[in-house]
């Protein structure tokens, strides 16, 4: 039982660790379809070593009106562009939105920072499945690109650099989303 509880008090520490520091992730696990989602981008450390320069996240399909939240120290660029679709939204048809949304500043590679937008979820992302929102850090000298999409039926625990996702659930029965 010694044995046990010291090999388990070993591998706690180490694979909380990994998954911790491991990659981008969203503080929010879950979207509303149809409605405005508050999505958190979490950026847990630099590029071997160096600071973050630049925080790029791409808006996919599906997820329209996406506005950033400002950040103190940083400054704020959006690239603006059509969707494949057209969209209805607050009683008039939109093809373009916000496509990629760009923070520049300085965050030291020891520590932890969030990035902040909200979009509207569309009936366009299937409630019951992940939707993934590509984001690159970019330092100095290099880059940490999380950006791969899982292949469906594929775990995309064994991706190297993967895009970091949150469920689409379904509104409530009879709800409304605004």
């Amino acid at each position: 039982m010694k044995h046990f509880l010291a090999a388990a008090a070993v591998a706690l520490p180490l694979s909380v660790g990994s998954q911790v520091l491991a990659h981008a992730t969203f503080a929010e696990g879950e979207v509303l379809q149809g409605q405005t989602a508050r999505l958190t981008l979490r950026v847990p450390h630099g590029c071997g070593g160096e600071p973050t320069l630049r925080v790029r996240i791409q808006i996919p399909e599906g997820l329209i009106a996406a506005q950033p939240m400002v950040k103190a120290g940083w400054t704020l660029e959006t690239v603006t562009g059509p969707y494949e679709h057209s969209y209805e939204l607050w009683g008039k048809t939109v093809t373009e939105g916000v496509r990629e949304i760009i923070w520049s500043g300085e965050l030291p590679a020891a520590f932890y920072d969030e990035f902040v937008f909200r979009a509207r979820v569309t009936d366009r992302l299937p409630a019951g499945e992940m939707v993934y929102i590509p984001a690159i850090q970019e330092c100095a000298n290099g880059a940490e690109r999380w950006i791969e999409i899982p292949a469906a039926g594929q775990d995309g625990h064994d991706l190297k650099w993967p895009a970091p996702g949150v469920m689409v659930v379904a509104p409530a029965r009879g709800g409304q989303g605004h």
